[in-house]
């Protein structure tokens, strides 16, 4: 498949995701604002990725001259994500199969399972969590294996010169992203859209105030989308989960 034609696909499939956003409750409304942040020829690293939500609207957004990086540390949706990006023709998009976190190493994932199926945007590294917190409700859960890097290693390893948007939906890892990623909060300054769900961060001892204190301290401010437009706001509240963070 050509680069024009795949250009073509995947922004088929990313307009098909930004109309869905305001209208179905399984695509986020956040989609619909990531135009304002993501330019052509732009590098983003979407952490957590599972089956492409945000990656395909990333792709279509910064287009053959930019890169996204899908970072999806489970088999199946990695693998998923590789045979759509080949199926589409998305040569913007690389996928690494790898949780990121705040050191380098191995980790295990606790991906909860409901109903015999797997419950994979509910999976989480078990690494300095302190129990399952709101994963209790799932009887039973299969631990898998996964390799553990920085999002500052990713950047280097793939000689980024300049990272401009990072999302990361890590179930309450949130906070060890961005240690991991202190190099790239202060030389690259990225726009960052970040889940903050207060009842997952506790599981790994942290909060939501923690989470804008230590984004703040980098000179990052956050914003959330109502009403179609990005509002600034001072605090994280529970009516909300994903919130724009902007330097």
């Amino acid at each position: 498949m050509n680069g024009a034609a795949g250009s073509r696909r995947t922004a088929a499939v990313a307009a098909a995701l930004r109309w869905s956003a305001p209208r179905l409750m399984c695509v986020e409304d956040e989609v619909a604002g990531l135009h304002e942040w993501v330019r052509p020829g732009a590098v983003c690293v979407d952490v957590g990725a599972e089956y492409g939500l945000y990656t395909w609207v990333l792709s279509a957004l910064a287009g053959p001259t930019g890169q996204v990086h899908s970072v999806e540390p489970l088999p199946g949706p990695a693998r998923w994500l590789r045979t759509a990006s080949r199926l589409l023709g998305s040569g913007n998009v690389t996928v690494h199969r790898t949780a990121l976190g705040a050191r380098a190493g191995r980790g295990t994932l606790s991906l909860p399972r409901r109903r015999g199926l797997p419950v994979h945007g509910r999976a989480y590294l078990t690494e300095d969590a302190h129990g399952p917190g709101p994963n209790a409700e799932f009887r039973t859960a299969r631990l898998v294996a996964t390799p553990v890097r920085t999002l500052d290693e990713l950047a280097r390893e793939q000689c980024l010169e300049r990272i401009g948007f990072v999302k990361a939906d890590v179930e309450g890892a949130e906070l060890a992203v961005l240690h991991g990623g202190s190099r790239t909060l202060r030389h690259h300054r990225p726009a960052l859209l970040l889940e903050v769900e207060g009842r997952h961060l506790e599981k790994y001892g942290s909060r939501p105030a923690d989470l804008l204190r230590h984004l703040r301290d980098y000179g990052y401010a956050a914003h959330r989308w109502q009403h179609g437009r990005w509002a600034a706001v001072p605090r994280i509240t529970d009516d909300c989960r994903n919130y724009l963070f902007t330097a």
